[in-house]
């Protein structure tokens, strides 16, 4: 249940990284810090709530441990520069700034489930084009965007998840689901997945991924896909 994300939780630890009156980086450090803990669904959850994040990053030192992510009340303005997380199947990251989905997170999050983006500044139904490359997510709250009150929003955001099941703590009915491909067709938009690869070797592929892994922000990681990536024609 999509209540999941916000019952039972732990209390908040009496952590020095709690008492934060300036935005830091998060670091390896601080995520070495923060609180783990098995939640009441048997899940492991990392708690990276409350320290002025203004941006994702080193989330690899996780190595892929986590079913749930809890990034909420930072001054996140990004979603994206996540590290492959097959194991993740929420993430919660309300209360920040975002106002961005950045394209292909099917190939951070390929098997994510629950995405929990309340009072966040999305404002526009384009900004939302990219939830298209999460075909797995089954739960979404928006609840506190601009973007929810926009016309047709509900359907347009069930047009481009196939398999959502509750959007806004409300469930998706069948009659919606019909009337959202009626008018918006099954998604306008391929997720990363399906979007045919150039051919790259092993040995390209892994310099690559280490120059992304060692990039110390979102421009730097732009400008690697960019200028060492092959394109596809």
């Amino acid at each position: 249940l999509f209540v999941r994300s916000f019952i039972h939780r732990p209390p908040v630890a009496p952590s020095h990284c709690r008492q934060v009156t300036s935005m830091v980086r998060l670091t390896a450090d601080l995520i070495g810090k923060c609180p783990q803990y098995t939640n009441p669904l048997k899940e492991r959850e990392i708690d990276l709530r409350g320290h002025k994040i203004p941006e994702i990053e080193n989330l690899g030192v996780l190595e892929d441990g986590f079913d749930s992510v809890d990034l909420s009340d930072n001054e996140i303005t990004v979603l994206g520069n996540m590290p492959v997380m097959k194991r993740c199947k929420t993430i919660i990251i309300h209360n920040n700034k975002i106002d961005k989905v950045m394209a292909g997170l099917y190939q951070s999050l390929p098997t994510i489930e629950c995405l929990v983006m309340h009072n966040n500044q999305l404002k526009e139904l384009k900004e939302l084009e990219t939830l298209a490359d999460l075909p797995s997510l089954q739960r979404l709250s928006l609840v506190g965007n601009v973007v929810t009150r926009q016309p047709d929003y509900r359907l347009f955001v069930i047009s481009k998840l196939p398999k959502l099941k509750q959007l806004d703590f409300k469930r998706v009915r069948p009659a919606e689901r019909e009337a959202a491909v009626s008018k918006f067709g099954k998604g306008s938009v391929t997720p990363a997945a399906a979007i045919p690869q150039a051919s790259i070797s092993d040995s390209e592929k892994k310099r690559i991924t280490d120059l992304i892994k060692n990039a110390k922000s979102l421009e730097e990681i732009k400008r690697i896909e960019e200028q060492e990536l092959p394109s596809v024609h």
